[in-house]
């Protein structure tokens, strides 16, 4: 990562919300016609990728991608990679040709512009609402059924600075059993380095994912929930703390 001035490091992050801003008012009219209808969401998503690499291109990030696995055209996953960035979501839709629907923090829909397509490829949840957390569940399991796969940052959070990885929610694990999908286990390690929450943090860089082997859920019961969440937890935990770039921070490793 290049060390950038204060100066210029607050114009990069002002530009990244100047191409946000502007890459939706040009694409708005095609974004609001594929949106109309929930059968447009396979070519709405290709038009979300596409703008998801001008995103992280244009901020002057590049993505490498290790993949110990690949996906299946046509087949439903549950995709969980750890979080810690702005960038991540945009990163795993880049990765993915695959739809995604993803599970996300229904404050962002109030972002003007922005929160009104949020709302079209997200559903939204209110953690702190049972009522919120019940329905996210069934609209999650109705998009599966489409064929769909679903993107659920496990943490639920974005963990403090100094955390490696936060405790890993239920949601994602109790979905993926009760629809016998794999989990895709990912692991971002420069998300969080090179595009910090703190505005006066990162620089351009490499994006390095990797697409850990996929877990069965195949058989799985609601009894083996905690294990198979402490299984994909240990997994991406242990590469995260393994890789020196990632770990050369301030860190608490649990």
């Amino acid at each position: 990562m290049r060390i950038i001035k204060i100066p210029l490091l607050l114009i990069w992050r002002s530009w990244f919300y100047i191409l946000i801003f502007t890459t939706i008012v040009v694409m708005s009219p095609l974004l609001f016609i594929l949106s109309l209808k929930e059968q447009y969401y396979p070519r709405l998503w290709k038009l979300v990728r596409m703008w998801s690499k001008v995103l992280i291109y244009g901020m002057g990030f590049r993505l490498d991608i290790e993949l110990e696995q690949e996906i299946e055209p046509n087949k439903s996953y549950m995709f969980c990679p750890n979080h810690g960035s702005l960038m991540d979501g945009f990163v795993l839709i880049a990765s993915s040709v695959n739809p995604i629907v993803f599970v996300g923090k229904k404050e962002l829909a109030k972002i003007p512009i922005f929160g009104f397509f949020y709302k079209k490829l997200v559903i939204m949840v209110d953690r702190s609402n049972p009522e919120s957390r019940k329905r996210v569940y069934e609209m999650a399991k109705r998009r599966l059924k489409n064929g769909m796969s679903i993107g659920i940052f496990p943490e639920g959070l974005v963990p403090n600075e100094n955390v490696v990885l936060a405790p890993f929610k239920n949601g994602a694990f109790s979905l993926a059993i009760e629809h016998q999908i794999q989990i895709i286990p990912q692991v971002y390690y420069d998300c969080k380095r090179l595009f910090s929450w703190n505005f006066f943090k990162g620089g351009p860089g490499i994006f390095r994912v990797k697409q850990c082997n996929f877990i069965n859920t195949k058989g799985l019961k609601k009894s083996d929930l905690d294990d198979l969440k402490d299984k994909v937890f240990s997994l991406i935990y242990n590469n995260l703390i393994g890789d020196k770039n990632y770990m050369n921070r301030d860190f608490k490793t649990n």
